[in-house]
């Protein structure tokens, strides 16, 4: 008898063998995936999600003591009587605001100098290019806690032969006063991280099409009206990223001020949130200093997130 099938017929048993085939292949594809995945998401979770949930944990934890000075200490949940004490602490309160005087400042001069060193390297009147970009950017491959030194050095009244150079015309600068050390640090952290920021807003703009800049010209435009009103806002998305790592950056701020403090009497040991919770957890409190980390943590991460959902929209991103 022949086996006359229709063709939905058909379609059911090309499905049949089909999904089985697919069925039969999906569990070697899965382990293959797995297997890409594993390298990243085992140190991910070892080194990140379990160093970060454990110093929740301890947050939330409190010492007591029984039997007065001579007892014994035990360990206990605490709620939040931590994060209150943290809160309440002068210092810390204290930090914050010298971190956010820093930030306000520092970060906005820094990506304006990283804008202009980016467009002048993007500039086709500029001769040398690559010179000037590695120049720009060397800075950058040298370690923060060297950049500190070598700053201190030159902020040293003793040795430093800047200050020798400007006391010799009637100046007396000092670098490392109440009122200038803040911008000391600045100026290291300023002069390390610049030429970052600007190799990454000069590869945004050397993904600009070049037809963009030759109907400009035909239109008129000069080099400048092009940079400023062309070339800025199409690298907007650019700028917004270096302003994120920028503030990320700030509220970590860690090396500059503990190196200069090893010169200056006007850095204490907890000049910044970052220094404070070291200096916490130098003390054995290290409850208090998991508390210090993680509002330090939910800080950085409302104000990155928040200027980036800002700007965004404002950008139409």
């Amino acid at each position: 008898m022949t086996d006359i099938a229709t063709p939905a017929t058909r379609a059911t048993r090309v499905g049949a063998v089909t999904g089985g085939r697919r069925r039969h292949g999906a569990g070697p594809r899965a382990g293959t995936i797995a297997a890409f995945l594993t390298p990243f998401f085992l140190p991910f979770v070892l080194f990140y999600l379990v160093p970060v949930g454990y110093a929740i944990w301890q947050s939330f934890l409190v010492v007591r003591r029984t039997g007065g000075q001579y007892g014994t200490s035990y360990t206990t949940f605490g709620g939040f009587e931590q994060y209150v004490q943290v809160f309440q602490n002068a210092e810390f309160r204290a930090s914050v605001g010298r971190i956010a005087l820093f930030g306000i400042v520092q970060v906005p001069v820094m990506l304006f100098v990283a804008l202009v060193l980016a467009l002048l390297l993007d500039s086709p009147l500029l001769r040398l290019k690559p010179f000037f970009r590695v120049a720009a950017f060397m800075p950058y491959a040298v370690p923060g806690v060297i950049a500190a030194i070598m700053w201190s050095y030159l902020y040293s009244p003793q040795l430093s032969p800047v200050v020798d150079l400007l006391k010799g015309i009637g100046l007396q600068p000092d670098f490392l006063g109440p009122g200038a050390v803040l911008w000391s640090a600045a100026n290291v952290s300023t002069w390390l991280w610049t030429g970052y920021n600007m190799l990454i807003m000069f590869s945004a703009l050397q993904s600009i099409p070049q037809e963009l800049y030759e109907a400009a010209k035909l239109d008129g435009a000069s080099n400048w009206t092009i940079a400023w009103q062309i070339k800025v806002p199409i690298i907007a998305p650019s700028i917004i990223l270096t302003t994120v790592f920028s503030i990320i950056g700030t509220l970590q701020l860690y090396a500059e001020p503990a190196v200069l403090r090893q010169i200056s009497s006007n850095i204490s040991s907890t000049y910044t949130p970052n220094m404070l919770a070291y200096a916490v957890a130098s003390g054995n409190n290290y409850q208090q200093a998991a508390a210090v980390s993680v509002v330090i943590a939910v800080i950085t991460f409302v104000l990155s997130f928040g200027f980036m959902r800002l700007t965004s929209k404002k950008a139409g991103l």
